[in-house]
């Protein structure tokens, strides 16, 4: 870790809010540009900030070729270790150059040219960041969906990004289930108005998928015969990929990542935030169907000339407890980066840490956890059981980095546990009450964030421009709306309380109630419903539902329930865990008919509150609390405050 002092690092922090285009340019210097941009921040059209305008380069020339041109050619690019199938596989900078260039040569065999959009709905294996990747080099823009996503949500995402082609895999595999992609990416282009012209499949042997005639090409036949690519040069403001944000039924919300302030951003923070060396072996525990997957499996180590370490299994049961320090010991992992979720997952498997004395961990240098709130419970396990920093940082889909975070190759402060620590460099972050104004130390606020944004994060969506200035930039003029509420302590530390919204957060998955509302609402004996985000020792929250029954349905509740749990998991995938509902009389609400979400979560959680002042009628909330004991929750439910 560098140790420079905390006065370096506000100097560092300064330097880029008040000098942007001369931190930035510095930073910049790092990536390998074909022509140097004209600017280096274009505030022209504001909320529209570009950065590096007129600059271009190609993001897969700065992950992969120039490494093999500069000596990494036979360093590990990519270590896959699924102990789902029992493989461990290493790919060099070379092969990984030559496999890339295959691929993205088969994607322009058929048709597939800068700009044009191409889905990717695969597994966590090597060929997702190949696919990702093999875009990037023609220049097109890739569009990462989950593979466990159901078809109509994949749908809604073909018929907004209107793929040229679409590159899968035969299957995913589950701990103990093959998960077939292929019925499901069948289903999702059936579904579909906009049809693509080509599909590639990549085979696995757990499970052979049937090719659609004239469609479908298997991934090795669609290489043969075909010139291999070369790297398209791009603009630094052209866009390199479009991630949905998950878990709504209605349009999607396309988050779009440009080429050029990406690279800069994460080459930028595999030094400073993650203290990261070229060739060392950096290892995000993540999916590529998630915002972490994109920049820390695929695009920040590689840019970096690390090894990056693809991991197909879970933190428990593939085999055990251990299989996290296995992989670190074996592979010699130097910084982990997971999910709170993980983590509580492990402890409560092995709470006493009886697998980590069986493995050397010498080669960890930190622990780095997002995606949800670090519960203090969970990070003083870690830091005891690990012995190295553990560091709870915050950031979004949106912003594709850190805005707060522990920057250990700056400098490491003072760990206080339930704070993501401090603003990144490029982070303004200012607490805003309703009136727009900036609330004192220690008040709770929406948690905003001045314009401009740093480079790598969003600078628009997906075709939907109007929806970004009104979704993100309208409420408070001049910021950026995170939609999470908090406080900043004397210290300047950023502490993220709640979200502001109706997302919940399932084991670091966004997921909005407002979609799985819809869902519910759908099944033809329900009336009216709610679904609220009650806490949950492993997963941080999980969905529950409420529903009030149309009158005279005579069906039993236990069937109804199962039927739109079952219809949740259709409709919205496995990801959403919705599994718990419970019929009531009627839901709380305000007099102007607002459903009273947020107290029911308190009734649920056992949480202090105050029976709302607008809410219509007072009894009601006795009635959710019986119905939610019912469930195991409530348990101290004796009225409100």
């Amino acid at each position: 870790m560098t140790t420079t002092s905390a006065a370096a690092y506000d100097q560092l922090h300064d330097r880029s809010l008040s000098d942007p285009a001369g931190f930035w340019g510095d930073a910049a210097e790092e990536i390998t540009w074909f022509k140097r941009w004209d600017t280096v921040l274009d505030g022209s059209n504001p909320p529209f900030y570009r950065w590096f305008k007129g600059g271009v380069l190609n993001t897969c020339y700065n992950a992969v070729d120039r490494h093999v041109e500069q000596g990494r050619a036979d360093q590990a690019a990519i270590i896959y270790d699924s102990p789902v199938t029992g493989v461990v596989q290493t790919i060099t900078y070379a092969e990984l150059k030559d496999q890339v260039a295959r691929l993205a040569g088969a994607l322009r065999a058929r048709g597939v040219e800068k700009g044009d959009r191409v889905i990717v709905y695969m597994p966590m294996i090597p060929q997702a960041v190949m696919a990702m990747l093999a875009c990037a080099r023609l220049g097109a823009v890739h569009s990462v969906v989950f593979g466990g996503f159901a078809p109509n949500e994949l749908a809604t995402r073909i018929d907004d990004a209107k793929p040229k082609a679409i590159i899968s895999a035969s299957c995913g595999i589950e701990p103990n289930r093959v998960v077939k992609y292929k019925p499901m990416l069948d289903s999702a282009i059936e579904l579909s108005s906009h049809k693509p012209s080509a599909c590639i499949i990549f085979q696995r042997p757990q499970e052979t998928a049937t090719l659609v005639d004239g469609r479908d090409v298997e991934w090795f036949a669609a290489q043969e015969g075909v010139e291999p690519a070369e790297c398209v040069p791009v603009e630094a403001t052209d866009p390199l990929y479009i991630l949905y944000t998950s878990g709504t039924t209605g349009q999607p919300k396309g988050v779009v990542r440009d080429n050029g302030g990406h690279a800069v951003a994460l080459k930028w923070t595999m030094s400073n935030i993650y203290d990261m060396k070229p060739g060392e072996v950096f290892w995000a525990a993540s999916d590529v169907g998630w915002v972490v997957g994109h920049s820390y499996i695929c695009y920040a180590p590689l840019l970096h000339g690390c090894t990056t370490l693809m991991f197909e299994g879970k933190p428990v049961g593939t085999p055990d407890a251990g299989t996290f320090w296995r992989v670190i010991q074996q592979h010699k992992v130097s910084t982990l980066f997971t999910a709170p979720t993980a983590f509580r997952a492990i402890k409560r498997e092995d709470p006493n840490g009886t697998f980590i004395g069986k493995y050397d961990l010498s080669c960890l240098r930190a622990l780095f956890l997002a995606g949800e709130r670090s519960d203090p419970d969970t990070l003083h396990w870690a830091e005891d059981k690990l012995n190295v920093p553990v560091i709870d940082h915050w950031w979004q889909t949106e912003t594709g980095w850190a805005i707060t975070g522990n920057p250990l190759g700056v400098h490491l402060f003072p760990i206080k546990y339930g704070s993501a620590t401090r603003p990144m460099p490029g982070w303004d972050i200012r607490i805003l009450n309703a009136e727009q104004q900036e609330v004192p130390r220690g008040d709770t606020g929406a948690i905003c964030a001045k314009l401009p944004l740093p480079p790598g994060t969003f600078p628009t969506l997906w075709n939907a421009e109007e929806r970004y200035v009104k979704a993100y930039m309208t409420d408070y003029p001049g910021y950026y709306q995170t939609g999470d509420a908090g406080f900043v302590d004397d210290d300047g530390y950023v502490y993220i309380m709640a979200r502001t919204d109706d997302i919940i957060n399932v084991a670091g998955h966004r997921l909005s109630t407002g979609g799985m509302e819809e869902v519910l609402a759908s099944h033809p004996d329900v009336a009216e419903c709610a679904v609220i985000g009650v806490a949950d020792q492993l997963k941080g929250q999980v969905p529950l539902g409420l529903l009030v029954l149309k009158a005279g349905v005579t069906r039993s509740n236990e069937d109804i329930v199962k039927e739109v749990v079952a219809l949740v998991r259709e409709k919205i995938g496995p990801v959403a865990d919705f599994k718990r509902a419970v019929v009531v009389e009627r839901l709380p609400k305000t007099r102007s008919g607002k459903i009273l979400r947020g107290t029911m979560q308190k009734i649920a959680d056992d949480q202090e509150y105050k029976t709302p002042a607008t809410i219509d009628d007072p009894a009601i909330l006795s009635e959710i609390a019986d119905a939610l004991q019912g469930l195991g929750y409530a348990k101290d439910h004796h009225g409100a405050a």
